[in-house]
């Protein structure tokens, strides 16, 4: 019996279980898995020349398009390579050709025993199969038996042979003998034309783990080649997006429910694998259709690359791991892009329809592997020229696959120079903010395509998300659009709501009140907290206030007090005085001052003068002969 802590995620166990199986007898099919394959060839010796073929690794980077020709090394100890190999990279080749280390299956994961190879120095990887079978593809664990991350750092090209063929290379290195090897890849991806046609089976769903990651790395990184080749038209590019259905009998489940839209029809997994908390399978399966109506649309006009844009956008604004993961946030990148959201409803339909989908039908009918091209089961999955990529799913890697795909010498440019701007720019200010006044925007062309990133102008730095909004913000920032704060000028007279010293935000000055964006003369006049003293009038003016008094009285405005501005004779003649006494005073210290000064001055030059002159005065002549005594003394008498 489950506990009550374990029922939620037994339910999901349950779910996903009949949603795949479902799918498979729906299909009326078993799973076609197809094994991709380099071949390999003995270079020598010459008796055992031969060639056969190897299954492409799942991770690490093929060299697609390429070959290599290396020595066949076999561990002396340690031949599943299942440790860490002794000594400092002890594999490194010594010679002019790379070294390929041979490995035996058994005892831990295949992506361990090529990491293993990698730290010693080995430029490739080859497992021989420890029972007699057809090939498999060796793919990666889970992700929680990878705590070092080391996957994502393979970076050479393994693969998996048969038994038979591993022991004939074991028996021509017991002989001692140079065993050369050629390891192929320039026919594992089909190129029959000028144009590259692949598709990425990929999703929304962001909170799935370490392929979500790797995937949405990916989408950000590709992004850029993919559009300059989509451009060009040297690519036809596919996304799509794989959903399950549930069973009849299970339509009106509390499972099928949060996880089916179109009344079971099209499903995905709880994002959190928890009914009780957080998104539900059906967001995730009504953003996947939004994003294949993006694609849909985008390509009737001829512009299908905003996919790339689009699918980039709603990752960095629209994070379920942030909580913006909604309809509304979707809409918005929509409109920053100028996709025409009707068109797009259009195509979505009713998801709460008792009907089928026409854009998810569609979907579900190709994850059946048709042709040379097998069932697609894991995500992410890119399939180039209809044969399902291998390696790491990263940049670089996958621009080599998709350029072994053209027909030879008509290989784009892309191809051959990798770091290209997108000039996305251009077009629409790539969906990025500006500002109409200034022309100052966030967006900027790199060769991974645009980003919408606030800019720093004129030492003035922007800050926003890049998209709908960038606010200055620092010193300086006064300079540029008075901050985005309030200002106005009537008849020569400024104010505003910046200040180069208050880096908190906008403030309405002395004088008036709002939020900063917007500011209002206040009348003080009617608030009656000034001119309050009798005989006092106030009027108001904008930006402030005015208090007369009656008569010939003047204002004193820290006292609130109105005083008489006629004073009698003898105040006058009292004034007189004081202020004479006052100069005269302030004239003699002076003088005294300048007198004293010029004793000082005078003191000082005699005595400095005095060390090296002598000088007329009696006191002087004594100094002289004093210094003077000791050479009368040496005389002789």
């Amino acid at each position: 019996m489950a506990t009550q802590k374990e029922q939620p995620l037994l339910a999901v166990f349950l779910i996903t279980y009949f949603l795949v199986f479902f799918c498979n007898s729906y299909y009326g099919v078993e799973g076609r898995f197809v094994v991709e394959k380099s071949s390999i060839s003995v270079v020598s010796p010459y008796d055992i020349r031969s060639k056969h073929d190897a299954a492409i690794g799942n991770f690490g980077v093929p060299d697609y398009g390429g070959s290599m020709v290396g020595s066949v090394v076999y561990p002396e100890k340690g031949g599943n390579g299942c440790k860490p190999f002794d000594g400092d990279q002890p594999f490194k080749s010594k010679s002019t050709r790379p070294t390929i280390l041979l490995l035996d299956r058994g005892d831990c994961y295949f992506a361990l025993k090529v990491w293993n190879g990698q730290q010693a120095g080995a430029a490739a990887v080859l497992v021989a199969d420890n029972i007699d079978e057809s090939l498999i593809t060796m793919d990666t664990p889970e992700e929680n038996s990878d705590a070092d991350g080391f996957i994502e750092k393979i970076n050479i090209p393994s693969a998996l042979v048969e038994q038979s063929f591993g022991q004939i290379l074991k028996d021509s290195l017991n002989k001692g003998e140079d065993l050369v090897v050629k390891i192929d890849w320039s026919e594992s991806v089909p190129h029959p034309d000028q144009r590259v046609e692949y598709e990425l089976w990929t999703n929304s769903n962001d909170e799935c783990g370490v392929r979500c990651d790797e995937q949405m790395n990916f989408i950000k990184n590709f992004k850029g080649h993919a559009q300059i080749l989509e451009k060009g038209g040297y690519t036809q590019f596919t996304p799509h997006y794989i959903t399950w259905y549930c069973p009849r009998a299970f339509t009106l489940s509390n499972q099928c429910k949060s996880q089916c839209i179109n009344h079971g029809r099209y499903c995905a997994p709880d994002p959190e694998k928890d009914f009780g908390e957080g998104y539900e399978g059906k967001d995730v399966v009504v953003e996947n259709l939004r994003q294949l109506c993006v694609h849909r649309v985008a390509n009737e006009s001829n512009h299908s690359w905003v996919w790339w844009d689009y699918v980039t956008d709603f990752h960095i604004r629209c994070s379920m791991k942030q909580k913006r993961y909604s309809k509304e946030c979707a809409e918005d990148v929509l409109k920053s892009l100028h996709l025409p959201l009707d068109k797009i409803k259009r195509c979505m339909g009713d998801p709460e329809a008792d009907a089928e989908n026409e854009v998810l039908k569609i979907e579900q009918d190709l994850q059946v592997g048709r042709g040379s091209r097998g069932d697609v089961t894991i995500l992410p999955t890119l399939v180039i020229n209809d044969i399902q990529y291998r390696g790491k799913l990263e940049r670089s890697a996958v621009l080599k696959a998709v350029c072994a795909g053209f027909k030879e010498t008509t290989d784009p440019p892309i191809c051959l120079a990798g770091d290209l701007e997108t000039n996305e720019c251009l077009e629409e200010n790539g969906g990025c903010w500006l500002d109409q006044h200034s022309n100052i925007t966030a967006c900027k062309d790199t060769y991974r395509g645009r980003v919408c990133q606030c800019p720093l102008v004129n030492g003035v730095q922007y800050k926003g998300d890049g998209y709908t909004s960038c606010v200055a913000v620092g010193p300086g920032r006064c300079s540029v659009n008075n901050g985005d704060c309030w200002s106005e000028t009537r008849n020569g007279i400024s104010f505003s709501a910046c200040s180069e010293y208050d880096l908190s935000g906008c403030q309405c000055p002395f004088g008036f009140q709002g939020d900063g964006k917007k500011c209002e003369d206040v009348d003080e006049c009617k608030e009656g907290h000034v001119c309050k003293c009798d005989g006092c009038s106030c009027e108001n003016h904008w930006g402030g206030y005015d208090c007369k008094c009656t008569g010939n009285k003047l204002y004193i405005m820290d006292h609130d007090t109105c005083i008489d501005r006629q004073t009698s004779k003898i105040g006058w003649l009292l004034s007189l005085l004081i202020l004479a006494a006052a100069v005269g005073a302030g004239l003699a210290g002076y003088i005294f001052y300048k007198y004293r000064l010029r004793s000082y001055m005078d003191s000082e030059v005699m005595a400095i003068m005095s060390q090296y002159m002598p000088l007329d005065s009696n006191n002087h002549t004594q100094v002289t002969q004093h210094e003077t005594e000791p050479l009368r003394q040496s005389s002789p008498a």
